[in-house]
């Protein structure tokens, strides 16, 4: 698979595949995580996901510096390795829930998030950019696109196991102090201590205390209520302990392949081959024309992101809210993978599962003249990724609105959707993100000038985050109109940025060229 690719590609995509493990862990909880802790309603808690998740891309900025400025791409990509160990290590901590005080504990969890962000803002933008300067060479250069799917597919079975074993964790720990996991227990529990139930909630919480408790029926719903959001809150903890562990073997993994890893400087590459370095040779207008390319570019992707980075948020609360997650759970004996979170767990999954397949495909089209170039790849990835939304909008049509949820305490596995929708929509969705995420990267390593190419990619996270920070739109969508109105803002989103490359197409190949 590996074969005439250059030999850094390995130890690159290992080390990024042990970092995916620990941030798809945070991903996959971090929101239910915010709400079930603090007790916070959807919008504050999308509020902080959305800045983190913005700052995860945006730091991507400083770290492209840092790294460009200096030409020391490893020892950046380092520091930020350690740096997310560490703030993984602050997350991990167990606290108390109900937390004593608000401000205080929300302000320690920020600082620990804000340091992930740094740390991920050192390693992401660099490593993606030392793994496009391996394809400069021109023996290789004609892998890169190929290179870059490959790189995707190998941090991706890094992100496969993680929204699994988190919920195995927290279930476990769940079920050793006495309870069963439910899905709508944390927000009653919080809503049963502040004295906000409505008698219909009221009558669901008394019913669901009985039902999770393996010991008997509880006397004091007030010592249960405190007891099941400690006990449930302690899990989630520990399932950020299980980042660490990932940091500290992707680290390993980066220092045991440092030594083939290159550490990128114009210089040393002109030196070492001379061949190569009059292929980057760049007048000052043909760099203007490209960096102008990678901006308009960079414009577009910012509605495509604003949508896709839904699955953290409104796909996840869709699945707690309204999935039946009793059609989709596995008993271990010791835990029981059962939650919203593992619904993550597929977007991974179909890009371990589709990466050869769509490899396979732009091979064949290629080998008969057909294949089409990479901005429109990333065009007809962006109409992919609304049809995924017309299905979730379909799928959606006659449920309740969040409101109407809330009043009841939540809904019935009965009334509930099937979890094959969600599935189908993640399926969907991947092949999108398949004709996008990996092949910008290859496309900004390729238009980039030599000389901005750690920033160049930082740009491209930067965009990422200015759509990550739309991202709490989404979830006042979600609480504000019906469910099916909420997707078709999506599939808007999505149809804009399709329509938009699609009229830049013939500059953007022409500058490609």
């Amino acid at each position: 698979m590996f074969k005439n690719h250059p030999k850094g590609l390995i130890g690159a995509a290992l080390s990024n595949m042990g970092e995916r493990f620990g941030f798809y862990i945070m991903m996959a909880i971090l929101s239910l995580f915010l709400i079930s802790k603090f007790g916070l309603e959807k919008t504050p808690a999308t509020v902080i996901y959305s800045v983190f998740y913005a700052l995860i891309y945006l730091l991507a900025l400083v770290g492209g510096l840092i790294a460009d400025k200096t030409k020391k791409y490893k020892s950046t990509i380092l520091a930020g390795l350690v740096l997310m160990t560490v703030g993984y290590a602050l997350m991990a901590i167990p606290t108390p829930t109900p937390v004593p005080d608000l401000t205080l504990y929300l302000t320690l969890t920020c600082l620990g998030l804000f340091v992930i962000a740094f740390g991920n803002g050192l390693f992401k933008g660099n490593l993606q950019a030392v793994v496009g300067q391996m394809y400069d060479d021109p023996k290789y250069s004609e892998k890169r696109d190929t290179g870059f799917q490959l790189f995707y597919m190998f941090i991706n079975i890094g992100a496969l196991f993680a929204p699994l074993i988190a919920v195995g964790i927290r279930n476990g720990w769940v079920k050793h102090n006495g309870f069963t996991y439910n899905s709508d227990l944390p927000v009653l529990c919080h809503q049963y201590l502040k004295g906000t139930l409505t008698p219909e909630a009221a009558n669901r919480f008394t019913s669901l205390s009985a039902e999770v408790s393996l010991n008997g029926t509880p006397a004091d719903l007030t010592g249960f209520a405190n007891q099941y959001l400690d006990v449930f809150n302690t899990g989630f903890h520990y399932a950020f302990g299980a980042a660490i562990i990932a940091m500290l073997i992707s680290l390993v993994i980066f220092l045991f392949n440092k030594s083939d890893i290159p550490d990128p400087a114009l210089k040393t590459a002109k030196k070492d081959n001379p061949a190569a370095a009059s292929t980057v040779q760049l007048s000052r207008d043909e760099s203007i024309q490209r960096i102008y390319a990678l901006f308009s570019v960079f414009a577009v992707v910012i509605f495509f992101w604003f949508s896709f980075h839904q699955n953290g948020l409104t796909l996840t609360f869709f699945a707690n809210d309204y999935t039946n997650l009793s059609m989709f759970n596995f008993d271990l004996g010791f835990t029981t993978i059962k939650g919203a979170e593992i619904f993550q767990f597929f977007n991974p999954f179909f890009v371990v599962f589709l990466t050869p397949i769509v490899i396979g495909l732009f091979g064949w089209l290629k080998a008969r003249g057909k294949e089409p170039s990479t901005p429109k790849k990333i065009a007809i990835g962006m109409g992919i990724a609304a049809f995924a939304y017309i299905v979730m909008a379909a799928g959606s049509y006659g449920l309740p609105s969040a409101d109407e949820v809330k009043a009841v305490g939540g809904l019935s596995d009965a009334a509930r959707a099937t979890p094959f929708l969600l599935i189908g929509t993640y399926f969907i969705l991947t092949v999108a993100e398949l004709f996008i995420s990996p092949l910008g990267l290859s496309f900004v390593s390729k238009v980039a000038p030599p000389q901005y190419q750690g920033i160049m990619q930082g740009c491209w996270l930067g965009a990422t985050a200015l759509g990550n920070q739309l991202l709490f739109f989404g979830t006042i969508f979600y609480e504000r109109i019906p469910i099916w109105a909420a997707w078709c803002i999506f599939v808007a989103a999505c149809l804009i940025s399709m329509f938009t490359m699609l009229a830049m197409l013939k500059w953007l190949e022409r500058i490609t060229r």
